[in-house]
């Protein structure tokens, strides 16, 4: 089972949307939501716990959790091993992933890039799709953000194997949004 759940109205961002969602989550949760300098990471931080919560109560029947971090940022419930999910945010949306079984997730919005990037990122066949594509950018993201979701459903943080990290046999799923301009990926 994999729910993922994507907030893309970006025109909700407000500072009354902020102060409106503060006293809807835990302590600890508003504590660092409130250390974010900028209207946009605050509203990140609740609202992607909110809709974390949602899908726990609807997909486990959870309704209290612990979040933690794992030693490379990876999130994870205290207590609860047999639960997984995953939480990503760009400008341009805000998604969350549920699951029984590890899952990645991670949304970018569609942006330039370079050679120096590409070289970095993408190895030859990637790269020369990318390249070729009539919509770079979106292409770019997709690969970015399939690569992002498998090291965030591993744990490992982003490592120096981003030219192989998609030959390694992980299932991954993208969705483009044109729209909106952005690219979501999940790994499981």
């Amino acid at each position: 089972m994999i729910n993922v759940s994507v907030f893309d109205d970006m025109e909700l961002c407000t500072d009354q949307e902020v102060e409106r969602m503060l006293p809807l989550v835990p302590e600890p949760r508003r504590s660092e939501a409130l250390r974010f300098k900028h209207t946009f990471g605050r509203f990140a931080c609740l609202k992607s716990y909110l809709m974390l919560s949602e899908l726990l109560r609807s997909e486990f029947g959870l309704e209290k959790f612990r979040m933690e971090i794992a030693e490379h940022g990876k999130p994870f419930l205290s207590g609860h091993p047999d639960i997984h999910f995953n939480i990503s945010h760009c400008r341009k949306a805000i998604a969350v992933v549920v699951s029984d079984k590890p899952v990645g997730i991670d949304v970018e919005a569609f942006r330039n890039f370079n050679d120096g990037l590409l070289d970095k990122s993408m190895n030859p066949a990637e790269k020369a799709e990318i390249l070729k594509s009539d919509t770079p950018q979106e292409t770019f993201a997709s690969y970015w953000t399939r690569k992002e979701a498998v090291f965030k459903m591993q744990g490992t943080g982003i490592t120096d194997n981003l030219h192989h990290i998609l030959s390694g046999g992980v299932t991954t799923g993208t969705k483009v949004n044109r729209e909106k301009g952005y690219a979501l990926s999940v790994a499981w």
